[in-house]
């Protein structure tokens, strides 16, 4: 609704008082301005030079010598330095030098702005006396109202209501003290000479006046220039509102209505309302008067707020201050009102009246509702702890009936400790509240800032609060509202995604790349894909009828089923398990399309669980969940090591049987559970597990030495039968032969699986092999003759040598026969037409470097598949390629040496460590039981002769065990048997504190099994963002200049980058990489490692480590609290830092002992910087 109001012709002593002579001692001359100054700064001052453009004069602006960069010495049609050599806030404090500057270029007029001199009595009479007019009120009004004890007083005079407090500016803790003794608390303490919420602190018991005291005063001196302070009484739960004035120089003041400023924060306000909603007429009508009456009353001139507190209750109002300059929330007036506050400004200065400017108060109406919002470079989620740093982007919100007033908003500026965090103010206007508020919503979803943190997402909740749209605040909301810092994380993959590419051109792969090799630059084509849903598989028989039922229909077939390890096993074996889910989910469609009639796909679990994370940086689950969601039809197989689950050591058994039950939940079917010792307690813990969470038991055989040898003592057929028959006696659904590597000849096969088929004729036999022999095919072709019903293979390209027996080649050579596959040869080629241009781009991995084909000496050496492509790397890369024959001839007396082991990880492990350890002290298997007393032994060595993988089935050798445990005791059971369930719980609530944000079970799992690696991923994520999207060469070795890439980070959202540049080396030691990211340039400054190793780098704080207290924002130091040795408290202060005009207590997170202090007083730190050090009690 339209209001307005007029009032009485002013009193013939107030058009008196305000006829006086300006200090000058000349009468009000109307003249025109052609030159004037702004003594201010950043958007302020911009928006006073927007005003002086559009009345045609010329703008002069200011600038520190930190501010040489900023847009608003650009603006202005000149601008000229102050304060050279001053601090930055000092420079816009130097009366004398502004004066100087004023007067040196014909400034006919200064506008003081907002903060700094506004408000300051002796500047405007430094101007005056100087014959430069001040655009505010006179230096005498400005000296009552800037001095709230004599605003107070006036106010008193002028017969409006006040709120109990000193009668004068007080200067110590004691004068504080005494008004407390005599009004109570809570009290509230107040910069004398300035506002803005600086110097403000709320005090509710005495014991705390004297701290409050000191850190509200020595903010109001940095502010201010002036310490002294205000007390008075708080009154609780009020509205804040204030009138904005005009007043001429001849006796004349109208309002521009209220605003409400309710919604505020450390009394400073974020959200301001104009006209105020919901607020009765006759309150309003009141708060008018009052302030309109005071104005006379002083000989009020220029622009002005009266600021009262409203007490809902009584809806008394009470006078709090004038604030005798042009205010933040100005904007939203002139929304309301269609009026250029600015211009009236200068106007009036000029001489002229408010009737000159047809400023009458009939003719003043309310046109709108409007809403101003303060988006400052503060962090909401660290107490709006103030940020600083270079705005790597900035996209603003814009559209209908939304105003932009900013300075410093803008891609690659930089927003100094030095200033006001106030970046940019967004201002709405609609015809209602809740229409302001819904586009005022609409501009703070649109605007992106990245490279600072800011209030946006705090400022997002305050606009969807209920109480806030329905016009029901006060000045407790905020604190009462804990709900609204709440926030989702902005998400800024863009950006995160284009320091990660700038990091990897400056300093290298985050992936080590195992050869010289680059990845092709090739594009695997996707065979065409059918539409609709794919065939029904296997998966659909355990889902409606459970394991058991499962295992009956694989016995039943006569055709020889597959499980195609291409998206697991394959690749570990011959790339070094480096094969990304971004590569596996782009032919998964496929596979599940035309290969349905596969046993499994073995996709997961293994070495893929902990190497996802530490080099291809993905969560193992969602790669999981991922390939579920592509290939419904099929069911999935993994790896699991017995009581070790996917880990390398034993793990409490409820880690175990959580993992299983997640594994399930996530799309996990069959688990092949196997021991590296075959160690049959370790084995039951996996079996019971699985078939809790209601997977497919596949209990394995891990396969060693030698069947058809009769010679051979161990691991003969008899061995192999007793552990078949335990393994069916204890649950399994499915007899799992796991030969690891490559060992199964193909007579040995026949006679291993012809056994077992005799002895257990209704239990399904899965056998997996590796070619490393070169017999792979020839094997399983044997075993499938025996009577096994599913085998191991990998699709052609991703076939042989260490890898499984090639699927084409099996079933081409089953054509015809009884035991037939039912895979389509033509879908076989397709799919491998794939994968031999996807193998390109894992040639930094490619075994092949090193490793030309299969060799028959396996049978010799006994070296695992995986672990011989791996070991064959490492030889090569440390120069000893032409040794690997005797590495390889370590290995065999190594494993003798440990007692002939079967092998498979961990054993593989201990066997391969104390090959290279033997190679390297130059040791045989003699010597090494000689020496075994004096020897340092690999810790997988010593933690195998303890019994932390279990006990082997021959024993452990003597006496080299008691001499490499030195008479230790070893274990004799289950090593995870005695272990104390994990509290999960606990766990993730930990992991959730040290992360700051909440994780899923599944996460928490992962920590469980391998916490570094676990933290090391989450940092790693939280950096570089989702990295996973990129495609495969990108993310192995970044672009090039004028490379080109398209990453889908979500459906239906694509990011479009270029590479532009490659920036010098700076002094800081870092590097700018320039990009096009969706048409539009943004750079990144890398550090750049090795050339800048000589840059001395203060110590950074470690986010994850609670004892390592760093600033929190840019700034200087105050005051140091604590000393070295200091036994300190949670909560209990330990410095304080000053940084953008706000002072910030930090205080100990923890209890512990100061073991460092990093920093002095008065020394200048960095957001990040490590400041004190705390070991934790």
């Amino acid at each position: 609704m339209m209001r307005s109001m007029m009032f009485g012709q002013p009193s013939r002593m107030v058009l008196t008082l305000n006829r006086r002579l300006l200090s000058s001692g000349k009468p009000i001359e109307k003249r025109r301005f052609d030159k004037i100054l702004v003594a201010n700064r950043g958007e302020i001052a911009i928006r006073v030079f927007r005003a002086i453009t559009e009345m045609q004069r010329t703008s002069v602006a200011i600038y520190s010598e930190a501010d040489i960069n900023s847009m608003h010495r650009q603006k202005a049609d000149e601008a000229y330095l102050v304060g050279k050599g001053l601090a930055p806030v000092a420079a816009y404090l130097n009366v004398e030098d502004i004066i100087r500057v004023a007067k040196a270029n014909n400034v006919d007029a200064i506008h003081p702005g907002y903060g700094f001199l506004s408000e300051r009595s002796d500047f405007a009479k430094a101007c005056n006396e100087a014959g430069i007019v001040f655009i505010g009120p006179t230096p005498e009004v400005m000296s009552r109202m800037g001095d709230k004890v004599a605003a107070r007083k006036a106010a008193i005079e002028a017969g409006v209501q006040v709120v109990p407090g000193t009668d004068f500016p007080i200067n110590t803790a004691e004068e504080a003290k005494e008004f407390a003794k005599n009004f109570g608390t809570p009290l509230i303490l107040k910069a004398a000479y300035g506002g803005g919420g600086r110097g403000m602190r709320r005090v509710d018991k005495i014991e705390e006046v004297e701290d409050a005291f000191t850190r509200a005063s020595s903010e109001a001196l940095a502010a201010f220039g002036n310490g002294s302070m205000f007390v008075e009484r708080f009154i609780e739960r009020p509205r804040h509102i204030e009138v904005q004035l005009l007043g001429d120089h001849y006796g004349n003041v109208v309002h521009l209505y209220e605003r409400d400023c309710s919604v505020q924060r450390r009394h400073q306000k974020v959200v301001e309302i104009a006209p105020a909603p919901a607020l009765d007429p006759k309150h309003r009508d009141a708060m008018l008067a009052d302030s309109l009456k005071l104005a006379k009353h002083v000989g009020y001139q220029n622009a002005g707020t009266v600021e009262f507190l409203l007490d809902p209750r009584d809806g008394k109002h009470y006078f709090i201050e004038v604030n005798a300059r042009l205010q933040v929330e100005h904007t939203i007036s002139e929304e309301i009102t269609g009026l250029d506050l600015v211009q009236h400004q200068i106007a009036i200065a000029e001489g002229r009246s408010l009737k000159d400017l047809e400023l009458e108060q009939d003719k003043i109406k309310v046109n709108a509702c409007a809403i101003q919002c303060r988006v400052t470079t503060e962090d909401p989620a660290r107490n709006f702890t103030p940020d600083s740093g270079r705005i790597e982007v900035f996209r603003s919100g814009e559209g209908m009936g939304i105003r932009l007033d900013s300075a410093s908003a803008f891609a690659g500026a930089h927003i100094t400790p030095h200033y006001d965090s106030l970046l940019v103010k967004i201002i709405s206007r609609a015809r209602s509240h809740k229409k302001a508020a819904a586009k005022m919503a609409r501009a703070l979803k649109e605007t992106r800032i990245r490279g600072v943190k800011t209030n946006i997402p705090f400022l997002q909740n305050v606009l969807n609060n209920k109480a806030f749209l329905d016009a029901a605040v006060d000045t407790y909301f905020i604190d009462e509202n804990p709900h609204l810092f709440k926030f989702t994380p902005s998400k800024n993959r863009g950006q995160k995604l284009l320091k990660y590419l700038a990091e990897i051109n400056v300093n290298g792969p985050t992936t080590p790349l195992v050869t010289n090799l680059k990845p092709s630059k090739v594009d695997p084509v996707v065979p065409p894909i059918p539409t609709g849903a794919p065939p029904v598989g296997l998966r659909e028989v355990l889902k409606k009828h459970g394991p058991e039922a499962f295992a009956k229909v694989v016995r039943q077939r006569n055709a020889l089923m597959l499980t195609d390890t291409t998206f697991r096993d394959a690749h570990q074996s011959l790339l070094a398990t480096r094969v990304r889910t971004y590569d596996l989910q782009k032919i998964a469609p496929f596979v599940s399309h035309n290969f349905a009639n596969l046993y499994s796909v073995e996709n997961w679990g293994g070495a893929t669980f902990d190497v996802a994370m530490r080099f291809l940086h993905e969560c193992p689950w969602e790669r999981l969940e991922i390939l579920r969601k592509e290939i419904p039809n099929i069911p999935f197989q993994m790896l699991l090591r017995g009581a070790n689950a996917v880990g390398y050591s034993s793990f409490p058994d409820n880690v175990v049987y959580k993992f299983c039950d997640l594994a399930v939940k996530s799309g996990m079917d069959v688990f092949r559970v196997f021991d590296s010792l075959n160690y049959l307690p370790n084995l039951v813990v996996g079996m019971d597990a699985v078939g809790k969470a209601g997977g497919v038991i596949e209990a394995a055989i891990s396969y060693t030495g030698d069947v058809s040898d009769p010679s051979r003592k161990k691991y003969d057929l008899k061995y192999y039968m007793n552990l078949a028959d335990e393994l069916v006696k204890a649950g399994t659904h499915v007899l799992a032969i796991k030969d690891m590597a490559g060992l199964l000849r193909p007579t040995a096969a026949k006679i291993l699986v012809d056994a077992i088929r005799q002895r257990h004729p209704d239990v399904p036999i899965h056998v997996h092999t590796h070619d490393t022999s070169g017999a792979g095919v020839a094997s399983m072709l044997e075993c499938a003759k025996a009577g096994a019903d599913v085998v191991d293979v990998a699709v052609d390209s991703m076939s042989g040598m260490t890898s499984q027996p090639s699927m084409g080649a099996i079933v081409a050579s089953l054509k015809g026969t009884e035991k037939e596959t039912e895979i389509d040869p033509v879908a076989i080629s397709k799919y491998n037409n794939y994968w031999e241009l996807a193998r390109q781009l894992y040639a930094p991995f490619e075994c092949t470097t090193t490793m030309k084909s299969g060799n028959a000496d396996v049978y010799t050496h006994q070296i695992p598949g995986g672990q011989y492509t791996n070991l064959q790397f490492q030889a090569y890369s440390l120069g000893l390629g032409h040794k690997f024959d005797e590495i390889k001839k370590a290995y065999a007396e190594a494993n003798e040496a440990c007692g002939d082991l079967v092998k498979v990880t961990p054993s593989s492990k201990v066997v391969g460590d104390l090959a290279q350890f033997m190679v390297q002290n130059k040791l045989d298997k003699n010597s090494l039981v000689e020496r075994a007393e004096e020897l340092s032994f690999p810790k997988s060595v010593i933690e195998f002769f303890e019994g932390q993988l279990g006990q082997p089935p021959y024993g452990f050798p003597e006496p080299l065990r008691s001499r490499v445990l030195r008479g230790r005791k070893g274990l004799s059971e289950r090593p995870g048997a005695s272990a104390p369930a994990l509290d999960f719980d606990k766990l993730k609530k930990d992991l959730e504190e040290k992360h700051g944000h909440p994780l899923r079970d599944v996460d928490v799992m992962s920590s469980a099994m391998f916490p570094a690696e676990f933290d090391e991923f989450e940092s790693f994520r939280e950096m570089y963002g989702p990295i996973s999207a990129l495609p495969t060469r990108v993310f192995l070795t970044g672009m090039e200049v004028a490379d080109e890439t398209q990453i889908d980070i979500e459906k239906g959202k694509t990011l479009a980058i270029r590479q532009l540049a490659f920036g010098k080396l700076n002094e800081k030691g870092e590097r700018e990489i320039f990009f096009e990211l969706n048409g539009q340039m943004r750079s990144i400054f890398v550090q750049d490692r090795e050339a800048g190793k000589d840059v001395v780098k203060r110590a950074r704080a470690n986010p994850l480590d609670k004892g390592s207290i760093g600033a929190p924002m840019p700034g200087e130091i105050l005051e140091i609290c604590v000393k070295v040795g200091d036994k300190v408290e949670p909560k209990q202060k330990l410095f304080v830092l000053s940084a953008m005009k706000m002072e910030t207590v930090v205080e100990a997170p923890v209890a512990g002992k100061v073991t460092n202090i990093h920093v002095v007083k008065k020394e200048k730190v960095e957001g990040g910087d490590l400041v004190i050090e705390i070991e934790k009690a």
